[in-house]
Formats: C-alpha cells, structure tokens, sequence
C-alpha cells in the first residue's frame, strides 16, 4: 500500500514540473515534428485517478512538448504525421486527442490542413477544424483542407475521416477547373467526389460573385463533371428566370473531355430557323479527338461537319477538318438557294529532327462554298479568290550533298474557276560543289557547280484548243502593249470531266546544271561569271500547220521522247562608293553618309530559235503567205526554249542615305542616334543589243522609307518607260487604243517618255505607349502564350486566334487607352494609246478606352475613286470582371450584319451566353 502511494506521488511530482521545462524548451523547438499515434499503454484504463484532486485538469495543459512518442500504432493511421502550432501543441492523452492552436498545420499523406484550430482524435480516426472568434467577435484563421490537387476553403468548420477519407465540411469553397463550388453543407466521399446542400457554381473569384449557378443539390464527380439539380442563374445576387432543369459542367482534363456540343440558334430570311453545330464531341485517348456536329435549317438546308485533331508528342501534330453544306429552297422565288458545296482543311507538321521531313497544308472545296457559307465573325476567307495547298515529303542523305523532296500541289482561283494540282512534283537536288578549293588562282577556287531535277505532272482544266492557235510570242505581246489578258478555255474540274482532264495533263522532267565563280577585280570590285545548262524532257511535241479553208493555224500532237536544250552566260561587276557630308551650321545633324552600290551585268543567250534546233516551228498564219514563229512546247509545264538572241546590259543602282543626329543626355556626353533618311532607293534597266527593236527596256524605281521610329512608313515605286506611243482610232466605233513604236519619245517631240505605272503606299500607327503589335505580330504572342500553358495547337485554337485577331470585340488590350492606324495607297497606271487609270484608298483602324473597362474599336476605310465607304466594323467591349460583354456592327457592305454577346470568362462555359445574331443574310 505505501509503495503505491510512492508512485502516486511521483506521478503528482513530474506532472508539477514538467510545465516549467515546457515554458523554457518551447521557444527553441524546430517548426515540425513526427509522431506516430498513441495506443491505450500510454492511457491505461485500471487507473482512475479522479477521485484524488483536480489536478488532473492540469495534465491536458502540462504535457511538454519536447516528448515524442514512438510506439507500435495499433490504430487505422499507419504513415507519418508532420504538424504545427504557433500557440501552442496540446496532446491528451486522457482523451487521446491532439490539440493544435493558431496557425496550425497538419500534414498526413497526400492532405494538408490550415487552421486556428485543429483537433485530432486517435480514438475516432477523426480531424476536426474550424476558425477562433478573436475578441471583437470576428472568427480568424478559417480552415483550408487540401486532398491531393483539390483545396477546400472553409468558412465554418470540418470533420475528417483518416479511415474512410469521408468528410462533412459546413460553408465551403472549392476550385473545380475553371469555377468555384461553394455550398452550405459539403459531403465529400471516399473517391473524392462532393455532395452540395444548397450550393452555388461560379467562376467569378470574388468573395461576393457578380454571377453564379444557384441549385439545392449539386454532385461533384472528381475528374469527370459537376451535376447539378435545377437551376438559376444569379446576377449580383438577384435571381434571373434563366436555368435549365439540371446543368452538367465538365471537370475532366482538356485532353480527356468527351461530351455534347450544344449548337447555336437563330432566323434567317432566306435559309429560316436554324440549329447550327449540334453535335458530340468525342475525345477518344490523348492523341485524337473528334468533333462531329451537324446544322439544319427549316426551309429545307443541312450540313455536316467533322473535325479531327491529333498529336504525338515529339513526332508530329495536325488537324483534319470537312464541312458540307447542302441547300435547295424553291419557297424563296425572288432570291432562290440551290447548292451543294464541300470544304477540306488539313495540316500536318513534324516535330522530329531526323532527315526526312512531312508536312501538309490543304486547304481546298468547291468554288461556291465561300460565296454561300460566310463565317459573320470574320470575313477575310470570303473575300480570297485564290486558296492553295501543298503536301510534301523531303529527305537529306547524310555524308552527301543530295537531298530530294516530293510535293502535292493545289491551287484554286475561285472567281475564274481555275483548279490546278500538280501530282508528283519530284525534286533530287545536289548543293553546290568546290571540285578546286585547293587551288591558288581565285577564280577556280571558287568556282562552284550544282545539279538540280524536277519532275512534274500537272491536271488542270486550262484546256487548250487544237484548233485556231495563236503564237505566243504574240500573246504576251498583246498583253504588255494593250493590256489584255486572253481568257483561257475552262472546264468545270469535277468527275464527268477527269478523263479528258487527265488524258491532256502536262508533263516533263527539268535539268538544271549552274556553274559560277566569284572573284575580287582591282581590289574594289566583285565579279561574278556564271553559266547556266538546262535541259527539257518531254514525251511529245506539236507540229503546226496552216488550214486555208478556216484561215488559221491548228496544231497536232507528235508522240516520242522529246528533249529541249538551252544555256545562257552572265558577268556581273559591282562595287560599293560611299560619300560624306557634315553640315557647317547642323545643330541636331552630325553627318549624313550616302552608300551606293552600282552593279553592271551581262547577260548572253543564244537565239535558239534558228531551225537547226529544231525548237521553233515556222508556220504560214493567213493567206497572203505571211509567217509567224511557233514554239513546239508551247503551254507545256516547263515552256520551250527561249525565243530570239539576247546579248543584254543591266543596271541596277542601289542607294541608302542615313543621318547621325545628336541627342540630349543627363551628363555631359555627347551621343548619337543613326536615323534612316532613304532605306534604299533603287533604279534598274537594261539594254539588249541584240533585238531588232525595243532595246532599252522601261527605267524601274523604287524607294522606301520611315519617320518618327517607324511609326510612319512610306513606299514608292513605279517604271518609266522611253519609248513613244501612237494612238490608233477606230472610224467606225470610234473606240481608241495603242501601241508602242521603236522610236524614242525625245526625238519623237513627246518628251523624255511616259510614266507607266507609280504606287505610292503610307502607313503608319500611333498611340501613347510607342508602339503596336501587327496583326502578325498578336497572332504570334497570342500562340506562344497558348503554348506556354501547355496547349497543343489545332485548327480549333488556330481558328480561335484567327477570329480574335480579326475580330476587333475579343481581344481587349486595356493597358493601351488609344491607338490609330491607317493607310493611304494610290496607284496610277497607263497603257500605250489609253487613258489613265487611277485609285486611291483610305484605311483606318484602332481602339479608344472611354473609360478601365469600356473600349470601342473601330476599322474601315475610304475609295476615293468610287468616294463610297469600304468595309467598316464597330466594335465595343465592356470587362465585367467574370463576363465579358462583346458588340460589333458591320453597317455597310455584303457582309452588313451585328452581333452581341454576354459569355462567361471561363473557357468551358463559353455557351453559357446570351446571345443575339443576325447576319448578312437577312438585309
């Protein structure tokens, strides 16, 4: 009995003084400590020490820190525990619990939690925490619980299981993807997943939301979606009558997200109500995805639409997409619709660094399509008349200089309805070779030769007719004297006709050999002697003969292996002269340097037209017996051989004229700033000895400049041509036209010659920052951002960037409060014997911040020639923090049209809009 009155006693003793070694070792422990769970050893259950005194109250508060427990855990909890608390740390091991005061933190596995408060209890497997009301009332150091990726920010308190990883959470706000999940009691699952009693959706982050989704009962599946009961939407915290009987919201990752695409509603005049790009969006793994949609229209029009995108990462990425459209409405008598047309993109590009390389870039459809299915937010492809494509494969041999590729080629002129596909396009090309670097004499150091082949097939629907033919040589010069372009004969590029169009495709095979050496002459000039060999292959040639009972020249086909051989020669001499002025009385002005680089050239071809090539062909062409010279290649895919002799001298002149001014520095230095006066001013011509008339051809010139740190740009050019004109009229139509002659215009008392054709462009951009990005240059900065958070780009971002680069409402640049660009172009022409032909334009652009969160943009422009307004768009943006509000205006114009949209600023709640379209169609 006295023994167990000793050990009481030493127990009342150690339990008195464990507080004041507490007191002195609190301040010197470290932030973080790991204890295991304590089992019932250490609370043994056959001691009641109760009935003794209230000091046992004490031994909750009296625990020293500096103990750790490390037992056998023979509870649920089986990893290490890290936790903290800057008040104070309190076990009970009476309770068996764990106290933890202000700004506590605990950690166990893969959760965290932060609060003023935390209670762990080993008995229940349970946490608990909540904030403390400070002394005015206030509750301070709310919990924040994070499980994984997931944070939690709680508002009241929480409950957690470490056994079952369940929670009940009261009052709390959690991040799902974009939004933000607040509800007034949370359930959270084993899997993750929550439950919302009377919670809300957002995206907008601040404490009291601008917007939210108001529901009773909301699930949040982790990595899949959020589900929600029936809904309202709230604005500023006042209920709208817009919901939906239930909402699902995705919560998947971008590359795993598969789901409905909601479509797009309105009226058109012509096509009626319509439904537009409804349809399912299939995300099949995490290297393709597919988005099929569908539109239908009331009177009587459908379509069908698919996109696919695709990457392997580190090998190649791309986008395939087809669109079409099919349309007949007979009810619209005065404006009748009958089409079907199709469209196809694909882009294809390698990330591989090896020898061999594929890309792709299709870009092709029916002539009709962008004439019936215009895009209202941006009209750029609608106003193209030519759209190309190419397909290629290349390949370097390592350890030679050959390398070869082979190409696909497409293009299409809409408005002539001209299709052309070049299939194969094969090229083998050796890089140019030094077989006598070693040598002493520079000119056979540093002469070079290089091989060059290419093989092409091309189908188009450019027929040629066999009867009727015309030379040329007489074309072209018909072209350059009265202005005319010879409309060729073409045939609708479709499947009826793809018999004829491949039984008269062009083909034939291209050699070039070019040899050339560079050497220094007279210490300051550069000479440059290079010959250059090809050589034509075909499988046929044309004879001509002349028909006298038609009066004309028809033509037949001459099947066999055919070759065409042609060389020219060429020196070239140029030198650089530089001039000095330094202005006496200059204050701003240090000097003016002027660089000239004049460079003389011959250039010799053989007349290869002489019969004994046997590459021309000299055929009788009316019935007076007069002839005309006729290519036997002539329209082949490579031509013929050049026609006629051409010993030529060309002069080329280039000039650049800068300034070196001084500026103001805080310190006594001097310094200097280089400013261009001409970037270059150029002038060329030649003279061929060798023709019968016309030698000296036109003088052409051209400048460029820029003013105020190329904020003001300014382009000239233009040619001017010496040679007389006579004007011919006609006695019976009175029509006028014209033609050179071979007589100088000074000796023929018309002055020293026409001005055939001058351009003058000027463009600038102003604003209060210095500066402005380029079209280019935001699509550029708007892709590298994209890219750098990790998105893989495809034609749907591709088209998002388009549109925001266009479309003056979705991209706000707030920072800049205004900023004007404009250009002005003229541009004067004239024909021998005719009239001038003169156009002047005005265009505009730019943006002004009315106030931080209103913006109005604007772009347009001015003919003067026509004095009618061209193609204008007001646009206005206001941010609403969480929403953005989007208006634009065309009010002028084919594509007359507005639109307005108020959207969340959320990427997947981009439907979650309201909307208001009409488009061109109906005015």
């Amino acid at each position: 009995m006295q023994n167990k009155w000793l050990c009481l006693l030493a127990f009342l003793l150690l339990a008195w003084i464990s507080p004041a070694a507490y007191a002195q070792q609190r301040n010197q422990r470290g932030l973080e400590r790991r204890v295991v769970a304590p089992d019932t050893v250490l609370n043994p259950q056959t001691i009641d020490l109760s009935p003794l005194d209230s000091l046992d109250k004490l031994v909750q508060d009296t625990i020293p820190s500096a103990d750790s427990t490390k037992t056998v855990p023979k509870s649920d909890i089986q990893t290490v525990i890290n936790y903290y608390g800057e008040d104070s740390i309190i076990t009970d091991f009476v309770n068996n619990k764990l106290i933890l005061h202000k700004d506590a933190w605990f950690e166990y596995g893969n959760i965290r939690l932060d609060a003023d408060l935390i209670i762990v209890d080993w008995e229940k497997n349970e946490i608990f925490a909540s904030g403390v009301v400070d002394s005015l009332g206030n509750i301070q150091g709310n919990p924040i619980f994070k499980e994984g990726g997931t944070s939690y920010e709680i508002r009241k308190e929480m409950r957690y299981n470490f056994k079952s990883q369940k929670a009940i959470i009261k009052d709390v706000v959690t991040e799902q993807q974009d939004g933000l999940l607040r509800g007034q009691t949370i359930k959270k699952d084993t899997d993750g997943s929550i439950y919302l009693d009377r919670g809300y959706y957002t995206t907008c982050n601040l404490a009291e939301p601008h917007w939210h989704i108001s529901a009773n009962k909301i699930k949040s599946i982790r990595g899949k979606q959020v589900v929600t009961g029936p809904f309202n939407l709230h604005f500023n915290g006042i209920p709208t009558p817009a919901g939906l009987p239930f909402g699902i919201i995705p919560d998947t990752p971008d590359e795993k997200a598969s789901g409905i695409v909601f479509p797009s509603w309105g009226q058109e005049r012509a096509r009626g109500f319509f439904l537009r790009n409804f349809g399912y969006y299939f995300a099949f793994n995490d290297y393709i995805h597919t988005r099929v949609t569908a539109d239908v229209y009331s009177l009587g029009g459908y379509g069908a639409k698919a996109a696919t995108v695709y990457k392997k990462r580190y090998k190649y990425n791309g986008g395939f997409n087809i669109d079409y459209q099919a349309f007949q409405s007979p009810e619209t008598e005065l404006n009748p619709i009958d089409y079907n047309t199709i469209w196809v993109n694909w882009n294809h590009s390698p990330e591989s660094r090896g020898n061999s390389r594929f890309s792709a870039s299709v870009n092709a459809g029916t002539s009709n399509y962008n004439n019936v299915v215009i895009n209202p937010v941006s009209f750029a492809a609608n106003t193209r008349a030519e759209f190309s494509s190419n397909i290629s494969y290349s390949k370097t041999f390592q350890g030679t200089p050959f390398s070869m590729s082979a190409n696909m080629r497409h293009s299409q002129n809409i408005q002539t309805d001209e299709v052309n596909i070049i299939l194969p396009d094969i090229a083998v090309n050796m890089n140019r070779q030094n077989p006598f670097q070693n040598s002493r004499i520079e000119p056979i150091k540093t002469l070079n030769i290089a091989w060059n082949f290419n093989l092409q097939n091309s189908i188009n629907n450019r027929i040629t007719p066999p009867f009727g033919v015309q030379s040329a040589a007489l074309i072209q010069q018909e072209e350059l004297e009265l202005g005319l372009n010879q409309n060729p004969n073409v045939i609708p590029f479709n499947r009826e006709n793809l018999a004829q169009l491949l039984r008269e495709a062009d083909n034939g095979a291209r050699h070039t050999i070019p040899i050339s050496s560079n050497f220094r002459l007279l210490k300051h000039f550069t000479g440059t002697a290079a010959a250059n060999y090809t050589e034509l292959w075909y499988l046929e040639r044309i004879n001509y003969y002349f028909n006298p009972v038609e009066n004309r020249v028809d033509r037949i086909l001459e099947n066999g292996f055919n070759r065409v051989g042609f060389f020219n020669s060429s020196f070239s001499l140029n030198t650089n002269i530089y001039g000095f002025y330094t202005p006496k009385r200059g204050k701003k002005i240090e000097r003016i340097r002027h660089h000239m680089q004049p460079t003389f050239s011959f250039n010799y071809t053989p007349d290869f037209s002489n019969p004994a090539f046997g590459f021309y062909q000299e055929v009788q062409v009316d019935q007076e017996g007069n002839t005309q010279l006729f290519s036997r290649h002539q329209g082949f895919i490579f031509s013929g051989a050049p026609l006629g002799e051409s010993r030529a001298l060309a002069i080329n002149i280039r000039n650049v004229l800068e300034a070196k001014i001084k500026q103001d520095s805080d310190d006594d230095k001097i310094e200097t700033k280089k400013i261009p006066l001409l970037q270059s001013l150029n002038f060329s011509t030649s003279y061929n000895f060798a023709a019968d008339s016309f030698q000296l051809a036109p003088i052409n010139f051209n400048t460029r400049t820029s003013f105020f740190d190329d904020k003001l740009s300014v382009n000239f050019s233009g040619n001017f041509d010496m040679y007389a004109e006579q004007r011919i009229t006609n006695p019976q139509t009175g029509a006028t036209t014209g033609r050179r002659i071979n007589q100088l215009a000074l000796s023929s008392g018309q002055g020293l010659g026409s001005l055939r054709n001058l351009t003058l462009n000027v463009n600038g951009n102003i604003n209060p920052t210095g500066g402005d990005r380029s079209p280019g240059e935001l699509r550029e900065d708007l892709t590298n951002d994209f890219l750098q958070q990790g998105g893989v780009m495809n034609e749907f971002v591709e088209n998002e960037i388009t549109r925001i680069v266009n479309d003056p409402s979705m991209y706000i640049d707030w920072s800049i409060p205004w900023n004007l660009g404009f250009g002005y172009n003229i541009a004067y022409n004239r024909q021998p014997g005719r009239d001038a032909n003169v156009t002047s334009a005005l265009t505009f652009n730019g943006d002004v911040s009315l106030t931080e969160k209103w913006k109005v943009k604007f772009n347009g422009g001015y003919d003067f020639m026509t004095a009618q307004i061209t193609q204008t768009m007001i646009g206005i943006s206001r941010n609403l923090h969480c929403w953005r509000l989007d208006m634009s205006w065309i009010p002028f114009g084919r594509f007359t049209s507005y639109n307005i949209d108020i959207r969340v600023n959320a990427a997947m709640l981009q439907d979650l809009k309201v909307s208001r379209r009409r488009s061109f169609f109906d005015f």
